[in-house]
């Protein structure tokens, strides 16, 4: 988040309503034309396994635009996929935390420091969770055009299995709830992630 002339602190308000689905592929087409050293705070929201390199290949999108980065903020948020883990988050522990990030970020000049990630960036494990279209497809075409990574066919609505990114997005914009995943093998990824998952994780800010 970032304005070109002064800024402005939605941070509260955004991280609390859970709603972040911007993947880091949509982000540099996003952000436009350079904007010569606009301030912004980058946050992604993970559901309480492991956020990994993402706010690294955020910082290098956003800077490769201009940005100047002030702050990051890695969120939890109820798992996308199974939402057993994180259940119920982000918490009244969390908008408090989330609400003094804010008053940290508000008002800073300073380029941000130390914001995690390895570079080169360690390839993503996927886990085979390709969302398909049933019965009740309709073919309104809402799934393909709110898809960040442009993974679902605009003809056929199936998903590209090498693109598809698991982000769920597709079956929250779906109005019928035609979109599905295999229930088999979300229990075998929910199994394999359990340990990860199990311990709660704290939002961290990066200053």
């Amino acid at each position: 988040m970032g304005q070109k002339n002064g800024y402005t602190v939605n941070l509260i308000e955004d991280l609390v309503s859970g709603l972040f689905d911007f993947g880091v592929e949509e982000l540099t087409s996003s952000l436009g034309s350079p904007l010569d050293g606009a301030k912004c705070t980058l946050v992604c929201v993970y559901g309480n396994r492991a956020y990994e390199d993402t706010l690294a290949e955020m910082e290098d999108a956003a800077k490769e635009s201009g940005f100047r980065i002030v702050a990051a903020v890695a969120a939890v948020a109820e798992h996308s996929i199974m939402p057993q883990y994180a259940s119920g988050r982000p918490d009244a522990s969390d908008k408090r935390q989330l609400e003094q990030f804010a008053e940290q970020i508000a008002g800073k000049e300073e380029t941000a420091v130390s914001i995690p990630g390895n570079r080169p960036y360690k390839k993503a494990g996927g886990a085979g969770l390709v969302l398909k279209a049933g019965k009740g497809c309709t073919k309104c075409g809402l799934c393909a055009k709110n898809c960040p990574v442009q993974a679902i066919d605009p003809v056929n609505f199936k998903a590209d299995s090498k693109k598809c990114i698991s982000c769920m997005r597709c079956v929250k914009q779906c109005p019928e709830n035609a979109r599905t995943v295999n229930g088999a093998m979300v229990s075998i990824a929910a199994q394999v992630i359990k340990k990860a998952c199990s311990l709660r994780k704290e939002n961290e800010l990066f200053l």
